[in-house]
């Protein structure tokens, strides 16, 4: 007997982003996620939810890119807790979504002190 669906998955943008938000918001170091558009170079800090605005996901023939708008933690290691976030949410996307994937950006809007 066979595990094999026959047909096609699709799954939606919108799903993609709650997964990878679910995944970045886990990560140490990270306050939350901030929308793309800081206004005056401002980052509003997003309410959990809401965390898809703060998540930019582009699919094309290659596969799929998320973008991460965070707010991290004052004092933490910017580039470790962005190196994380990638790992984190690469290994969420691939377990969870199983679409061709492309890759995870990461940009730090601001920081925050607890």
């Amino acid at each position: 007997m066979s595990n094999e669906i026959a047909g096609d998955l699709v799954v939606s943008e919108e799903v993609i982003a709650d997964v990878a938000g679910h995944a970045a918001t886990q990560c140490y170091g990270v306050v939350g996620m901030a929308a793309p558009n800081a206004v005056d170079g401002l980052a509003k800090l997003l309410p959990k939810s809401r965390l898809r605005r703060g998540i930019v996901v582009s699919t094309d023939d290659e596969g799929t890119l998320v973008s991460l708008y965070v707010i991290l933690e004052h004092g933490v290691n910017i580039s470790t807790v962005s190196e994380n976030l990638v790992e984190q949410v690469s290994f969420a996307l691939k377990e969870f979504v199983r679409t061709p994937f492309k890759g995870v950006e990461v940009h730090v809007q601001g920081i925050k002190v607890r």
